[in-house]
């Protein structure tokens, strides 16, 4: 059974021209396309499937600040005011609520890194409160058992994953940007060198800006362009359960676990970092840069299977701009849940919060999380191709600042002054020679 998603109706027929195009209609693509069109540009959106399909409807929700690296942490508190702006603003739900996110622990290590943290963020002028071990157990009182102690961080919140990416691509659509579903971007079109056209399988929309938002399929797209992008995805399971009478907290975090409230009343639940590296050509390609990152999650990243093939987002293939892509072959990534997982997630989650154990499975899903050897995002635009910006490597993060990062987009396409300092995004840090020009593809 697949993740909740609202859809929505969208246009079918291409505009010969457009201010801007935004390829992918994931929680960044549409905040991106949405601020914008805000500015008065005329902008096409296009996704091959549905609007927030993929990873944008098969994460936790989380929308925080708390125990973000330092580098994400001034686009995560712009985002919590953005997604309150953005109700405000369009009458749109997106399900966003601050209901503060809870962090209890028995480790007391886990809970000396969390009041180190604590301390930057007071530098940073973010809320923050370590709980002792009698108020930890106070407010996990649902859990029926003492903590050693916790953190809650108040301002932070949650927003539901089945309805904000439609809720802004809806939005777009009032302000008269175009939304176009089940309509692969294959490339684009240069001349003099710059951007000038976006050639999608229904045909070329003419424009000297776009915006690549498209996650998973980022390092692909971009070989098809000689540019070399260092991505690597982690397929991560999440289970369901129906809503409960008694009351849990809306957002609990444990090392054994993580549990999240949606709109509905039902609970996501999920193993914190937890995921299968399904064997890729690209994988191969790029193992050297990952395998710091995957040494430091060993305990939680576990060998995967052939999803990742048979999804075909990690191709090291060429392909041509005439004929269908892997893009139009799998218009959804949608792999299979990990059988282990899904048991092991519930057993915990029944263990923490009994009532959820009652309530039984609903469905359980999986989702490819896009990576950067860093974990941070890339934003910037391609030295090699004035007029195309890249936005991707959201790592498991973009959801909760996608509406931050769509700013930002934004601000740098435009030449408005930024809403923070874009520099630590910037895809060149991951090596000179990433934005040259490839030999071996």
């Amino acid at each position: 059974m697949a993740q909740p998603l609202r859809l929505i109706e969208t246009s079918s027929t291409l505009p010969r021209h457009a201010d801007a195009v935004v390829i992918g209609g994931g929680i960044i693509g549409v905040f991106t396309a949405y601020y914008m069109a805000r500015r008065g540009l005329s902008v096409a959106l296009f996704e091959k499937g549905r609007i927030g399909a993929e990873q944008s409807s098969r994460n936790w929700g989380w929308c925080r600040q708390q125990n973000r690296d330092a580098r994400e942490l001034p686009m995560a508190t712009r985002s919590l005011d953005l997604w309150q702006q953005f109700a405000a603003d369009t009458g749109e739900d997106t399900g966003f609520n601050r209901c503060g996110l809870l962090y209890l622990s028995d480790d007391e290590d886990e809970i000396a890194r969390w009041a180190k943290w604590g301390e930057f963020a007071k530098t940073a002028g973010v809320k923050t409160h370590m709980l002792s071990g009698r108020d930890a157990s106070e407010r996990g009182r649902a859990t029926g058992r003492a903590w050693k102690g916790g953190v809650f961080s108040p301002s932070d919140g949650t927003a539901d994953p089945s309805k904000a990416a439609p809720a802004v691509a809806a939005a777009l659509m009032k302000l008269g940007g175009t939304v176009h579903q089940n309509c692969a971007v294959r490339g684009i079109e240069r001349e003099g060198g710059r951007l000038a056209g976006v050639v999608t399988e229904a045909g070329t929309i003419r424009t000297r800006m776009a915006v690549y938002a498209g996650g998973a399929w980022a390092s692909s797209f971009l070989r098809q362009l000689g540019i070399r992008f260092p991505q690597a995805t982690v397929r991560q399971t999440i289970v369901r359960v129906s809503s409960v009478a008694e009351r849990l907290p809306a957002a609990l975090h444990t090392a054994r676990v993580s549990v999240t409230q949606r709109s509905d009343g039902s609970y996501n639940l999920a193993i914190s970092g937890r995921g299968r590296v399904d064997p890729t050509a690209q994988l191969l390609r790029f193992a050297p840069q990952f395998l710091p990152m995957f040494a430091k999650r060993w305990r939680n990243v576990f060998p995967g299977g052939l999803e990742g093939i048979r999804g075909g987002h990690e191709t090291l293939a060429k392909w041509r701009l005439d004929a269908p892509t892997p893009m139009e072959r799998v218009r959804v990534l949608d792999p299979r849940p990990d059988a282990a997982a899904v048991k092991q997630t519930f057993h915990r989650a029944a263990e923490l919060l009994p009532a959820l154990g009652r309530a039984g499975i609903a469905n359980a899903w999986a989702g490819f999380v896009d990576s950067t050897p860093d974990g941070v995002p890339g934003i910037g635009e391609v030295p090699q191709i004035p007029g195309f910006i890249l936005a991707a490597g959201f790592s498991g993060h973009g959801f909760g600042i996608g509406p931050g990062a769509g700013h930002l987009i934004a601000d740098l396409a435009t030449g408005a002054p930024p809403i923070f300092d874009p520099a630590p995004y910037n895809p060149a840090r991951f090596a000179k020679s990433a934005w040259g020009q490839v030999a071996d593809f």
